[in-house]
């Protein structure tokens, strides 16, 4: 199910929530303590040993499990496999970006003509990949980082940029809550990664204000797709008049 360092390190962890020492698990699997820190640190558990440890903490295997699960790090960002397979079926990166959205199955068939059986398939997909981890009653955890990034030449970026980038500045940015700025300026090179950074705490913002939201009926939210960027460039038409 992971790791003997997974498991180790959250044993202990759970230990400490507990405010058990070593000398009580000890006492609780019949062991002496020296015993206990030994095999901690080698990572020697049997089944049967997980099951008493899982006793005496008062949590079930299962339990343990999840927690194992959710104490791994999370990914900023995938291999170029995973990307792959995700770009590879349309309906699959339709439910993977809902899923970075935390939609629920519920909300993801009733707002696409995707049925129950298919949606539960691309979530059991998106699981093998290493996106969610999907549990019972067809819940799932995220297994990405807040700071997650598509591959900057990846898959998945390519397949936006190819397909989806002239249809997103197709619009007229001129309805309420909306608006496109374009600001060209020369600034010192030392000055531009704190440009960046101011960036990417508004996409945090930005991120951190959908989790908040979620709680609001659907009629009161509203779909908003926010494009940032800052770099080095200047438009093809313009650099063919430069002098050479």
């Amino acid at each position: 199910m992971s790791t003997t360092r997974d498991l180790v390190t959250v044993v202990k962890k759970e230990l400490k929530a507990a405010q058990m020492t070593y000398a009580d698990l000890a006492r609780s699997l019949g062991m002496a303590e020296s015993s206990v820190k030994r095999m901690l640190a080698r990572g020697e558990m049997s089944l049967s040993r997980l099951d008493s440890i899982c006793r005496a903490l008062k949590i079930d295997f299962a339990e343990l499990a999840r927690r194992v699960a959710d104490d791994r790090p999370l990914l900023s960002e995938m291999t170029l496999e995973q990307e792959r397979a995700v770009v590879a079926d349309k309906r699959l990166l339709l439910v993977a970006i809902c899923v970075l959205s935390q939609w629920t199955l519920e909300q993801i068939t009733t707002q696409y003509r995707l049925s129950e059986a298919d949606c539960v398939k691309y979530l059991a997909q998106l699981d093998r990949i290493g996106i969610i981890e999907l549990r019972p009653l067809n819940r799932y955890r995220l297994k990405l980082a807040k700071a997650f990034r598509w591959r900057a030449h990846g898959p998945v970026m390519n397949y936006f940029r190819e397909h989806a980038l002239l249809d997103y500045f197709a619009g007229g940015f001129d309805r309420a809550g909306e608006g496109m700025m374009l600001v060209h300026g020369s600034i010192s090179r030392a000055l531009a990664p704190a440009f960046l950074g101011r960036i990417q705490r508004l996409a945090q913002d930005f991120a951190q204000q959908h989790q908040t939201d979620q709680k609001l009926a659907d009629k009161d939210r509203e779909g908003y797709t926010l494009l940032l960027a800052i770099r080095s460039w200047e438009f093809e038409a313009f650099t063919r008049f430069r002098r050479q």
